[in-house]
């Protein structure tokens, strides 16, 4: 999985009265039906509605998926070894508990007892371990896997996995969360389309990017309510909206907030939101050649935005302003840090300063691929105009972008649907060796703020880490995060038990039930 995943793994949705008012497990789901007469109900097929593009279709766990529909379809059919929780940034799935050594660099993964694959194989530490390395040797498993190599993750018995870092890792257990699929030791490319997993679904049919999914009677977790999920793909989220507004499917996940101004007065339909699950960022590459290369020209670009216009306007109010520091939803976000406001007469001081060409025109690629994305681009190269920057917005085929544009063009917008952890962006997206170091970083100051976070475990040495770290970041990274989308989901009204997390947290059905 990629950040997208981690999108809707996301990172969105406030919820609606009807969710607040429940209580949730430590797996984000709600602990007492959001509606109803009381008592879950068994049987049924929930109808899912989630945004891809058949250009950009993938079956592979450990692939890079850009379609949301694709991540649904892996995480119903296949496990991590954890998940994020509503109480603790980790909780429990099919890892059912786990321990570090004293250097915080070996790390011990519990297999839970009785997990079984859909064909009825148990699920042994050495599939485990197959898994993780094949996730490891992708082209991105640096990223996922970090301070792991290959050789050192290992089998202990049956039901252990052994993990040793290069480097001490406090955090390590929350990198566990979005990508660790685990699938029967030795599954070839080949099988991939009918390989078993150990999800609370097993695969019925798959069509061009539209499955069908029924219960399976080897999950060794808690009841599943469900008979079957349906996916359908739609590369729009209009066509999406309209399809759950005309009763074709029973959700429609990140539907935006077009289709929620238009549910709002629909008795018949639930509007979920999760506050601050997406971010929306521009990227700008800080390598040198790039016209960005300079960190006074990254702080003018951050100077020009109006972050309230852009949340009122491209987001029709359904957000919130940001402050260029991604993980916003981490207890430990750094809210000292003064809020960054908009001032043009400074950011033409900074360009001069940096001699920065505003002759040229710069061209900023954006794609179509969630609502809103293009038009934040528009938006901002409008605000940009006043202090003399001219930029082309480039809208990208999505397909096209992700693989000549993201992580290689000087100047694109992005998106990640998971309102995560400080660390896990930094590791994954803002440190030196990152795999999906979209902006080119290299920061030494910053990565050695960010080892001695990951190194300690004392909460004091931690925090006054962690404050130095997002306040580089905040200075001199290659992000410009004006803002923090809520996600939408919009809900037939018999749709019950919707998990309350944001991203990953959003696939998690197992506990949904239909009234």
């Amino acid at each position: 999985m990629n950040r997208r995943q981690v999108l809707w793994a996301g990172g969105a949705i406030g919820v609606s009265a009807l969710l607040a008012a429940c209580s949730s497990n430590e797996d984000g789901t709600a602990s007492t039906p959001s509606a109803g007469d009381g008592k879950p109900k068994n049987g049924g097929t929930l109808r899912v509605g989630a945004l891809g593009r058949a250009s950009a279709i993938t079956r592979d766990p450990h692939g890079t998926q850009a379609n949301e529909s694709d991540y649904l379809i892996i995480a119903l059919a296949f496990d991590t070894l954890t998940v994020p929780g509503a109480k603790s940034n980790t909780a429990p799935r099919l890892a059912t508990s786990w321990e570090s050594s004293a250097d915080l660099k070996t790390w011990k993964f519990k297999i839970a007892k009785g997990a079984e694959f859909h064909d009825g194989t148990p699920v042994t530490a050495e599939d485990v371990v197959w898994s993780l390395k094949r996730l490891r040797n992708t082209p991105s498993g640096a990223a996922r896997l970090p301070g792991i190599k290959a050789d050192n993750i290992r089998a202990e018995g049956r039901d252990t996995v052994v993990l040793v870092s290069d480097y001490a890792n406090a955090e390590f257990p929350v990198l566990t969360r979005f990508t660790t699929f685990v699938m029967k030791k030795g599954t070839k490319d080949s099988e991939l389309a009918k390989a078993p997993g150990t999800g609370p679904f097993k695969l019925d049919w798959y069509r061009g990017g539209n499955a069908r999914l029924v219960k399976s009677d080897k999950w060794y977790g808690p009841a599943v309510h469900l008979d079957a999920i349906e996916v359908t793909m739609f590369e729009t989220p209009q066509a999406m909206a309209n399809a759950l507004l005309s009763g074709q499917i029973d959700l429609a996940s990140n539907a935006g907030a077009v289709a929620a101004r238009t549910a709002e007065s629909r008795k018949d339909v639930q509007v979920l939101r999760r506050p601050n699950d997406m971010a929306m960022p521009v990227v700008m590459r800080t390598a040198k050649g790039s016209p960005f290369a300079d960190a006074r020209v990254r702080e003018a670009m951050r100077l020009v935005v109006d972050r309230e216009a852009m949340v009122k306007q491209v987001l029709s109010g359904y957000g919130t302003v940001a402050n260029d520091i991604l993980g916003t939803g981490d207890p430990a976000y750094a809210k000292s840090i003064p809020q960054r406001k908009r001032d043009l007469a400074k950011a033409k001081k900074l360009l001069t300063e940096a001699d920065f060409d505003l002759s040229k025109t710069y061209e900023l690629v954006t794609t179509e691929d969630i609502a809103g994305l293009a038009d934040s681009a528009t938006l901002f190269a409008n605000h940009a105009r006043e202090a003399g920057i001219k930029i082309k917005v480039v809208k990208q085929e999505s397909g096209a972008f992700w693989e000549k544009t993201w992580k290689a063009g000087d100047f694109y917008t992005t998106y990640w649907g998971t309102n995560d952890s400080v660390i896990f962006f930094a590791s994954k997206t803002m440190v030196g060796d990152a795999g999906q170091n979209e902006s080119g970083w290299h920061d030494t100051g910053f990565d050695t703020a960010y080892r001695k976070v990951i190194g300690t475990a004392d909460p004091k040495q931690r925090a006054t880490a962690l404050k130095d770290l997002q306040q580089i970041e905040y200075d001199r990274s290659g992000y410009l995060l004006w803002g923090m989308a809520d996600g939408i989901d919009l809900a037939a009204a018999k749709v019950q038990n919707l998990p309350k997390l944001a991203g990953y947290g959003r696939v998690q059905l197992e506990g949904v039930w239909l009234r």
